[in-house]
């Protein structure tokens, strides 16, 4: 009897063993389940959707330098916002292409010499109006300085505009954003240095004397100066589209670099800035870019 009984207790107990592990591997299934789950039916959950681009927005604030302000387009020495790529009423403007009313849903807080540092500062200004897409194109100035040596840091470049971007997000996270690149500004040498009074302006108003100043000399150090101001201007768009391309609202448009300026499309008083032709092309390019599916 005592034989029989012990083997009953063994086999109580083994199936006691049995249960225990079997609920054991049933909860830990399920904690499995709860905490690395990918959802119900063992499928992944619904990836968040990227917003869509919208290619007619209602209002346009638009940042950046003395292109955006129009600077002698209209007459010397002088901002023509009135003429601006962006939000001017004299050319066929990006404001003009988009809103029924662009003086009334449009604002140009661009500043003729402004830098990538002032891009947050102009941008505060902006972020009240709560625009549903804001233009930039600053960089020239941070190329065009007395000298090479002054130029603005690919690497503080960068910090600035990151510092507008991640304010713009943080403050209006469904604002879409046009970046153009910065203009060749060797081509606009080479195309400026032909003539004789554009020359002489370029020195006696030191307009981007980085590149521009002995317009003429072709030594080894000169092109040298050139070239490293040409090699930072690409930096410079380096930076624009990666930092543009981490953005689903923003789009980066390398076409103003690409463009060919002639002398129809520079301004007659300092064969540099764009003229109201220069104007007319530059909204072309960014009303392709922002109007694109």
């Amino acid at each position: 009897m005592r034989g029989s009984t012990a083997r009953s207790r063994r086999g109580i107990a083994r199936a006691a063993v049995a249960t225990l592990t079997a609920a054991l591997v049933v909860a830990g299934t399920a904690g499995c389940d709860e905490k690395g789950s990918t959802g119900a039916g063992g499928s992944k959950p619904e990836p968040t959707p990227t917003p869509a681009w919208n290619t007619r927005p209602a209002s346009i604030a638009s940042l950046g330098d003395s292109i955006t302000r129009g600077f002698n387009a209209c007459s010397p020495l002088s901002d023509c916002p009135e003429a601006s790529w962006a939000t001017g009423t004299k050319v066929d403007s990006l404001a003009g292409r988009l809103l029924p009313s662009p003086a009334a849903h449009s604002w140009n807080y661009a500043k003729t010499g402004a830098r990538m540092a002032d891009l947050p500062g102009q941008l505060s200004k902006a972020l009240p109006h709560r625009p549903e897409l804001v233009t930039v194109l600053m960089g020239a100035n941070d190329a065009c300085r007395a000298d090479v040596a002054d130029m603005t840091s690919p690497a503080q470049y960068r910090a600035d505009f990151e510092v507008a971007m991640k304010e713009l997000r943080r403050s209006l996270p469904k604002t879409q954003v046009y970046v153009a690149s910065v203009p060749d500004l060797k081509r606009l040498w080479a195309e400026g240095r032909a003539d004789p009074l554009g020359k002489q302006v370029w020195k006696l108003a030191r307009i981007c004397p980085s590149m521009l100043k002995e317009s003429d000399a072709v030594d080894t150090a000169s092109e040298a100066r050139r070239g490293q101001v040409e090699q930072r201007v690409a930096a410079y768009n380096a930076v624009l589209k990666d930092v543009c391309a981490k953005d689903r609202l923003c789009r980066y448009d390398g076409a103003v670099n690409d463009f060919r300026f002639t002398e129809a499309e520079l301004s007659q008083w300092d064969w540099f800035h764009p003229s109201k032709e220069g104007q007319r092309e530059l909204a072309s390019m960014a009303y392709r870019k922002v109007t694109k599916p």
